[in-house]
């Protein structure tokens, strides 16, 4: 990939936040330029993402720790080094240009970040907890000197209590080693290689999402999660907390448009259910949020408090009246129609330059008139997810893949066959342990509707295990087992609630006598229609789509005959569909906008009537 070099001076303010004072280096900082670039990524000042990380559990009291740390780069095995040899932009991978090294890493090599801080604890017995959004792949965490923890796991948060670490005084140091094999291991990885070609991309290595410390009571709240029961019209409430007592208790107070709907006192290991009298639910066209606020009380102390929220809609199949399986938003058919988002950017790889970057996607995905969005065999900052729940897109959320190798036979319009590939214990232990934790991590946001634990059979094992498992830890969604894989193996049952064919260019989909009697059936992937725009291309040559065209009009009328003939399919039996794919990635020019988000390759409002069109077949429902 050619770059060129751009000077920009980087201005770093001093925080003084709630007890924590941050200080961080201030100093000119190179950052390299890809050939194309998002306009967000000039935009120097928002690059810190410095909002708050986490809005299904937000709390006051905490300081954003992204921005300059050392870097340096050291053979596998090393002890922490002495020296360090450059500025690394956090968080931002540093493959990245926005990471100003854009230096590939790879399994023999491991990544050093360092860190100087000053921590002022307003109160002495105060914890104070060191939070990491997401690092690829194995992070080593060490607070002066010592080590506070270790993490295996490219896509889901982690936090460690580094309060017993730090030293007298205000100056703190933080360490952080990281170490990624990429395609080279076992372990989860999406889209990333060593050597991108194709559909395969950059590698994505180190600390790419906020890091972060906030200061908690010693009894405080770990984690929360509020599901709805629709049909009861109850939110489901529950906490895991530290160090609380017997004599103490948790309370929940649910409020819509800032009235209080409901309140419930509850203990640890309970699950609260609060009724909110005549529910408001939520749908793409109205996606109404309610506000929740979590405590742990103790008389009428509050010793902790988080804000949170969440939305009440169900997900569901159903038979039609032809006894053909349908999915069901809050007990009514509704055609699910989005397009495959890979949430890779040419600047910052695997993150957004900024929130409003991030946001760009998913209001052009709206505004365009699609209801669903795929998440793509990645998983994003917790923000994404509220956005597109605060915004009403449904979200099917993948597990990214890892350890490919197995059989699979994919032809056009044909239900997968194959075998279930052998992986050995330690692979199957990461993917297991990686699964849990992005389920766990995630299941808050109500968007998610649908689970997807593999893709097109890649490293797909164990296919039926995986997929009850999936099913009996969330029963509060549906379960693609195998986006576009095998569904049908040797002397196994088809297992999961969808069939989902995938299939180029055009829209298809398996015969829904035969196969939708006991799943429902959607078009996990199609379309693909390429077309490369001059200048904001990733690279000139060698481009491609599954299908390419040289013009716009050409490109938007083998679109309009997409949707044409999905509308039959929806009426015989298809729930679903997926279309490749919001934006241009690397090589691939099939996005409906371009790599850097410059272009929009379709008039939009010509999307949205083509999209409102699949949206009023009407399908009874027994």
């Amino acid at each position: 990939m050619q770059m060129m070099i751009e000077k920009k001076s980087l201005y770093l303010l001093t925080f003084l936040f709630f007890g924590f004072l941050i200080i961080p280096e201030i100093k000119a900082q190179d950052l390299l330029t890809p050939v194309i670039q998002s306009p967000w990524a000039e935009q120097t000042a928002n690059l810190n993402h410095d909002y708050y990380p986490r809005p299904q559990m937000e709390r006051s009291d905490w300081v954003n720790l992204n921005g300059q740390w050392d870097y340096a780069i050291l053979p596998k095995g090393n002890q922490a080094p002495s020296q360090y040899g450059g500025k690394i932009r956090v968080p931002f991978a540093v493959e990245s240009s926005l990471s100003g090294v854009g230096k590939n890493i790879g399994k023999e090599q491991e990544l050093w970040y360092k860190r100087q801080v000053k921590i002022e604890r307003k109160n002495k017995k105060d914890r104070i907890l060191l939070h990491f959004g997401a690092v690829d792949w194995e992070a080593e965490v060490f607070v002066n000197g010592k080590k506070a923890g270790l993490h295996q796991g490219g896509y889901d948060p982690f936090s460690f209590d580094i309060s017993d670490y730090l030293k007298a005084g205000a100056d703190q140091e933080i360490v952080v080693r990281v170490w990624d094999p990429s395609d080279e291991g076992p372990q989860p990885r999406g889209k990333q290689i060593k050597e991108p070609h194709a559909i395969w991309y950059t590698p994505v290595t180190g600390i790419w999402q906020t890091v972060w410390i906030e200061s908690v009571p010693q009894t405080y709240i770990e984690h929360v999660l509020i599901q709805p029961n629709y049909d009861k019209g109850i939110f489901e409430v529950s906490a895991q907390t530290t160090g609380i007592t017997a004599s103490q208790s948790l309370e929940v107070i649910i409020s819509a448009d800032g009235q209080e709907v409901g309140r419930k006192e509850f203990q640890p290991g309970e699950k609260a259910q609060v009724q909110v009298g005549s529910i408001k639910a939520w749908t793409p066209e109205d996606p109404f949020l309610y506000d929740a606020v979590i405590r742990i009380i103790s008389g009428k102390r509050i010793l902790d408090e988080v804000k949170s929220y969440s939305a009440m809609r169900k997900i569901s199949m159903a038979p039609d009246s032809q006894g053909i399986q349908r999915m069901l938003l809050n007990n009514k058919f509704l055609f699910q129609y989005g397009p495959l988002d890979q949430g890779w950017w040419p600047d910052g790889l695997y993150t957004a330059p900024s929130d409003e970057a991030m946001l760009f996607d998913i209001e052009k995905t709206k505004e365009m008139g699609f209801n669903m969005i795929r998440k793509h065999v990645k998983v994003e900052p917790a923000r994404w997810y509220y956005h597109t729940d605060r915004l009403g897109l449904l979200v099917w959320q993948d597990m990214p893949n890892g350890d490919h190798g197995n059989n699979w036979e994919s032809r056009p319009g044909i239900l997968g066959h194959g075998t279930d590939k052998v992986r050995t214990s330690e692979s199957e232990a990461i993917f297991k342990k990686e699964w849990k934790a992005i389920m766990d991590a995630f299941r808050h946001f109500p968007s998610i509707v649908i689970w997807v634990p593999f893709n097109e059979a890649w490293g797909q094992f164990k296919t039926k295990e995986i997929t009850e498992w999936t099913k009996s830890y969330d029963i509060s969604r549906l379960v693609n087992s195998a986006s576009g894989g095998n569904f049908i193996m040797e002397g196994a049952k088809i297992t999961g609630d969808i069939i989902d064919l995938h299939n180029y260019p055009n829209a298809v989909m398996p015969d829904p006598e035969i196969y939708g009697k006991d799943q429902v059936i959607v078009l996990g992937e199609f379309g693909g229609l390429g077309l490369p725009v001059e200048g904001h291309t990733w690279q000139e040559k060698d481009n491609w789509g599954y299908q390419s065209f040289k013009t716009k009009a050409e490109l938007q009328n083998k679109y309009t005959e997409l949707m044409e003939s999905m509308i039959p399919l929806i009426k015989k039996g298809l729930s679903a569909a997926v279309y490749t794919q919001t934006t241009d990635v690397e090589v691939e020019v099939n996005g409906l906008m371009t790599y850097d988000r410059k272009v929009i390759k379709f008039d939009i409002p010509i999307l949205k009537a083509l999209h409102n069109n699949l949206y009023q077949v009407k399908i009874e429902i027994e």
